[in-house]
């Protein structure tokens, strides 16, 4: 894949409608922020006598994060790491072929997956924990009941690599990319594929459903995110990165409101998509060259989390996008827990491990 030249684009971003965001309450800043309040008048001072100070704001709580559990066993470059919706288990799978499922309390693997007969790219987790489903370069997406390790449903249709999965937040529906550039929608209790979009001219990269389910965004490596009718198919809006900046991953924030996307230009963005307008531009870690995912982190303070290409984990304060900490390892593909101030991060370099890090300051 050609590398591509990062550019400084954060000036760019609408900063009056960046102030959307502060308003959103779903978006909250943190909710222990001390928020002003209104004065009473105050008697008038003579010239001779200083009123006091005004004390300096309080600062914005940073996230306190450190490593808590390594774990091997992956011998190919780790792409996905998923922690399941009720926080008990973490999913991953790389090139060697497997799917691992590994306590995130304990870091110890719980058992393998498995089935495919070729590299995988993407895990998702049905909403209620039971089930997972897998996209292999074997073209299959295949459903797997975790507890007992066994294949539910085998999904046929995609004609080359399927690179990502996702399931909407019923466990209805389910949602894939290929390298074929067609999204797919299944129904994955069937087995069956309800619709195929014919979405883009080169490889999908991601696709994710909005929190009804009424909307799925998709990005490929043709450069463009677009904005599909879950119900009839109908392409609803495209957006740009630029021609140097090749989107390689996008997904609804938690209320819907925003799609954040990270490209090759090593720059992960927030957009409004309703008025197509950037919003927040987050830099400072490097992506040329993989497709490195950034998720969201709302359990403690509302930060924006990714992987990057010089070994280490990124954190932005969502808010102000300032880098309010880095994580020391490896960089690579990571997720959030649910719950917990928790981070999982898999390595897509030599390092071949899955880090668990908590905040120091969690319970």
């Amino acid at each position: 894949m050609d590398q591509h030249e990062r550019s400084d684009e954060s000036s760019t971003d609408d900063d009056a409608a960046s102030q959307t965001t502060e308003d959103d309450p779903q978006i909250p800043e943190n909710p222990e922020q001390p928020q002003p309040q209104l004065q009473p008048p105050q008697p008038s001072v003579p010239p001779t006598i200083a009123p006091n100070p005004a004390p300096p704001p309080a600062a914005r709580e940073r996230p306190h994060y450190a490593l808590k559990h390594t774990l091997r066993g992956h011998t190919k470059s780790i792409s996905s790491v998923k922690f399941s919706p009720d926080g008990t288990l973490l999913a991953s799978c790389a090139a060697d072929n497997v799917v691992k499922i590994w306590s995130p309390v304990t870091g110890e693997l719980i058992r393998n997956l498995n089935g495919h007969t070729k590299g995988l790219s993407d895990v998702a987790w049905s909403p209620d924990s039971v089930y997972l489903a897998s996209a292999s370069d074997d073209m299959t997406i295949r459903i797997w009941d975790v507890d007992s390790g066994l294949t539910s449903r085998m999904l046929k249709g995609h004609t080359s690599f399927v690179f990502c999965v996702n399931y909407n937040t019923a466990g209805t529906q389910l949602v894939s990319g290929g390298c074929d550039g067609d999204v797919r929608i299944w129904n994955p209790a069937k087995g069956k594929c309800i619709k195929t979009l014919n979405a883009h001219l080169d490889y999908v990269t991601a696709v994710h459903f909005n929190r009804d389910a009424s909307l799925i965004v998709s990005c490929a490596l043709d450069g463009l995110i677009r904005i599909w009718n879950t119900s009839n198919g109908q392409c609803l809006k495209t957006l740009a990165e630029g021609s140097d900046a090749i989107c390689q991953h996008v997904q609804f924030s938690p209320n819907s409101k925003y799609i954040l996307s990270t490209a090759h230009d090593s720059s992960i963005r927030l957009w409004d998509y309703h008025t197509s307008r950037n919003l927040k531009t987050y830099v400072g870690h490097q992506n040329t060259k993989y497709c490195i995912a950034a998720c969201f982190s709302v359990t403690g303070g509302k930060w924006i989390v990714s992987g990057s290409e010089d070994k280490k984990v990124y954190l932005w304060d969502l808010q102000s996008r300032e880098v309010v900490q880095v994580l020391e390892g490896h960089g690579g593909a990571s997720a959030t827990h649910p719950q917990q101030n928790m981070i999982a991060s898999g390595s897509i370099d030599s390092d071949l491990t899955i880090r668990i890090w908590a905040d120091r300051g969690a319970v």
